[in-house]
């Protein structure tokens, strides 16, 4: 159980696996207005960066659940290098079945929502663990615009462009779900590039290393055609956020 090496290779020197600066997931906490002592479980927590500062910043305390063993070595690493470590803990795990042994004051899934089937399946998990009045994290795409085709959908990595909601009919899904909004930070396209373009270096830097590896060819063909049509693509139509949610 884990991920396939391209994903760690690609975000070797990420801290944050979604396209959020230091600063807009310092801006997330700070909104949150948390309180010293905040349990927080994060499904799919990849490197543990939003458990970690939170920990260091706010006081929280928590669990991280990952797939990746890469991703969870470094988030325990990230919360030694902190002086966190007392206060998170990072599981390797399936985060699509996990569920607190007790109910926490914040649950999150911050753009992984693949783990509960879609943002509704994912809502649903992440009740399971919460504590009445507690808060949802969830991270998700949205269209910037209208899609015009479905080669511009598959292009933003879409299966089609009903994969995905623009930011109002999103806004509105929450609230069918039971949920009001009550925050959001939403990614720019400047946090977009600092997420996409570090890969190309991070995978141009693995292929200089490792030219014989089974994986070169396709990280080859990556790194050849990702730029375009990221570009072209997806860095003008979709957009990312995290909204915060209360049930009603």
């Amino acid at each position: 159980m884990d991920l396939p090496r391209i994903f760690t290779i690609r975000e070797s020197s990420h801290r944050i696996h979604n396209p959020f600066t230091p600063g807009k997931l310092a801006a997330l906490g700070q909104a949150l207005h948390l309180a010293p002592g905040t349990r927080v479980l994060d499904l799919a927590s990849g490197s543990g960066e939003m458990l970690c500062t939170w920990a260091r910043d706010h006081g929280v305390t928590g669990t991280g659940v990952d797939i990746s063993t890469v991703f969870t070595e470094q988030a325990r690493a990230r919360a030694a290098e902190l002086g966190v470590a007392d206060r998170v803990t990072f599981v390797h795990g399936d985060a699509s079945g996990h569920v607190a042994d007790e109910p926490v004051d914040l649950a999150a899934c911050v753009g992984a929502t693949w783990i509960g089937g879609g943002v509704a399946g994912t809502a649903a998990l992440l009740a399971r663990s919460l504590r009445p009045g507690g808060l949802m994290l969830i991270g998700e795409p949205y269209w910037r615009r209208d899609v015009p085709d479905q080669e511009t959908a598959v292009a933003c990595h879409a299966g089609s462009k009903e994969d995905f909601l623009v930011l109002p009919e999103l806004i509105e899904q929450f609230g069918e779900l039971g949920y009001d909004v009550v925050e959001m930070v939403l990614a720019s396209q400047d946090s977009w590039d600092r997420y996409q373009a570090a890969q190309w270096l991070n995978l141009r830097r693995w292929l200089d290393a490792h030219p014989d590896d089974e994986l070169a060819a396709e990280v080859r063909t990556e790194l050849s055609t990702e730029p375009a049509r990221y570009t072209r693509y997806q860095r003008e139509y979709l957009g990312w956020g995290v909204f915060a949610l209360m049930a009603r």
